[in-house]
Order: C-alpha cells, then structure tokens, then sequence
C-alpha cells in the first residue's frame, strides 16, 4: 500500500518536472538567435512544401511554348518585361516550364523526403537500437557488428546502388520513383539512431530508478518504453534534426545523376542538373534550386545545433 501511495503521489511530481524540463529547453531555444532563424526558415520550407504546390501560378509540367517562342525559344529571365506579362515571374526553363512553380514542387519533394525518411529511420532505429541496448549479449554485439559494416560503406554510394538496380522495377517506379528514394535513404541512415539509442539505454538502465521499477514488478516492456525511452528522447529529436539536411542533399544528388525522382517531377537537383548547360546564359536555373538547396541545408543544421544546446546545454561550446 505505501509503495502503491507513493507512486500515485509521485507520478504528478514527475510529470510537473518533465514539463518544466521541456519548458526550460525551449527557453534556451528562444535565446539562440541561430536557431530561431533555421525554426523560422524551416517553416517556410514546410509551407512551401505543402502551399506553394496549390497556389502555384501554373502546373510545374506545363509548357508554355508561346513565351518562349516570342523570346527566340530561350528561358524567360526573372523579372524581364516577357516573364512578368507572361505570368512567369521567376522565369521559365528551356521548355517553357515555369521556373516558380518547379522550385515549389522540388520543395514538396525535399519536405517528403525530411518527413519520410526520417520516419523509416525511426522505425528501424528505434527498437533495434532499444533492443540491443536492453538486452545486450550476442544481439548486442551483432547490432555492433552490423552497424560497423555499413559505417565501413559511403552512405551515398549505397543509396546510388540501390537506386540503380531497383528503379526499373514495379517498386522503382511507385510515385515517379519517389518511394524507392525513401527507402534507399532511410535504410543507409538509420545506423546512427540504433547506435544513440542503444547507448543512452546502455547508460540509462543502470540507474536506480530502473532497479526500483523492476522490483515492484515492472515489465521490461513498460521500462524501456515508460521510463527508458523519455529520458533518451532530447537526443533522439536532436539527431533526427541534424539527419534532415543529409537526406535533402542525398536526394538531391539522386536526382542530379538522374536516378531519383523522376519526370516529370522536379527535384531540386534535377533542375540543377537542367540548368548546368545554360549556367552562362541563364544562371537563374541554377541559382535558383542551389539558393533553395542550401538555405534548407543551413536551416535544419542552425535548429539541429539549437536543439543540442536546449536540451542537454552542458554540450554548448564542447562540439
């Protein structure tokens, strides 16, 4: 009865400090003036993402043969006379495709990519990472084992050879390629979750509020998702943070090579990839998913690194 009384009494007093630790983290997040401009970048990379497709000014695929015909079959230019009258603003490629609207459906593509990928890196990362961590022994050490092998292989290299040998399949051609660009990113990148969590478990179920859970009677099921795991969330969210930028880029260089998503979607890096042969006459297909490229890169590191420092803020000034 006393025990029972006391965790009825204490549960409140938990949660009040779990609140006020996740109360002080965003009060540190607030201070960093980095990571409020990546907060603030990110979302409008999101809305981008989900808005910009809706109220784009003309389908991403559509030629409008006439504009560039009157301007002698080249790109419409940002801002020229022919692009704004034309309803082009941004400009056009070499086929006539609007340039604006392209660069919203490359940001729905690298949104997917940031959601999907890191949710199959969840997925995977996550319970193999809490199993060999609580359990140990030879499971522990296969994980290890695993893990170093795929440390041993670049990661791109991985995804490209993944991509190349399934794209032609029924799999490869799901969502103009865009699932097996999903899969392939997420089954090179989930190596450093397991890892973080296995650690953080490793350390964590020594403590003595593991040992007083197991003598009342509490599953190991219930410790590692009750107790365990909330304790080792602040990292977890920090890495899958940090992981954002190089799925982006990993796609985009997918599409760049010509085995990502394919057309007519536009990847940023298949406009890159469109725009390299007329970066002396038009740059503005280039610097234009390159711009967007980048400050999506830039954001999730300056909020991933924001992050570090809220949540465990004896790291700050270590890295």
């Amino acid at each position: 009865m006393a025990t029972g009384s006391l965790a009825q009494t204490g549960a409140p007093v938990v949660a009040r400090r779990s609140s006020g630790v996740w109360r002080d983290a965003f009060s540190r997040l607030r201070r960093n003036k980095l990571a409020m401009v990546g907060l603030v970048l990110v979302i409008a990379l999101f809305i981008m993402g989900v808005v910009g497709p809706l109220i784009a000014p003309h389908k991403f695929y559509v030629q409008d043969v006439a504009a560039i015909t009157e301007n002698s079959y080249r790109p419409l230019h940002p801002f020229d006379p022919l692009s704004m009258r034309t309803g082009h603003i941004l400009g056009t490629d070499d086929l006539g495709r609007d340039s604006l609207s392209r660069a919203l459906d490359g940001a729905q593509i690298s949104v997917s990519v940031a959601l999907v990928v890191q949710f199959v890196v969840l997925l995977i990362g996550l319970p193999l990472g809490a199993l060999a961590g609580w359990l140990g022994g030879r499971l522990d050490n296969l994980l290890m084992r695993f893990t170093d092998v795929m440390y041993a292989f670049p990661d791109l290299l991985l995804i490209i050879l993944m991509s190349v040998t399934f794209r032609n399949t029924w799999f490869g051609q799901q969502f103009n390629g865009l699932l097996l660009v999903f899969v392939a990113i997420g089954l090179t990148s989930w190596v450093t979750v397991a890892r973080l969590v296995r650690g953080q478990l490793l350390s964590l179920k020594e403590m003595e509020f593991v040992e007083a859970a197991k003598a009342i009677g509490v599953s190991d099921r219930k410790i590692v998702t009750k107790h365990l795991m909330p304790n080792a969330i602040g990292p977890i969210i920090v890495a899958i943070t940090l992981g954002i930028p190089g799925a982006i880029l990993a796609e985009a260089t997918l599409a760049y090579l010509g085995v990502g998503v394919q057309p007519p979607r536009a990847s940023w890096g298949s406009l890159i990839s469109e725009g390299v042969k007329y970066i002396r006459s038009d740059p503005h297909l280039v610097l234009i998913p390159a711009v967007l490229i980048a400050t999506a890169l830039i954001s999730f590191t300056f909020l991933g690194d924001g992050l570090r420092d809220a949540l465990d803020p004896k790291l700050k000034g270590k890295q």
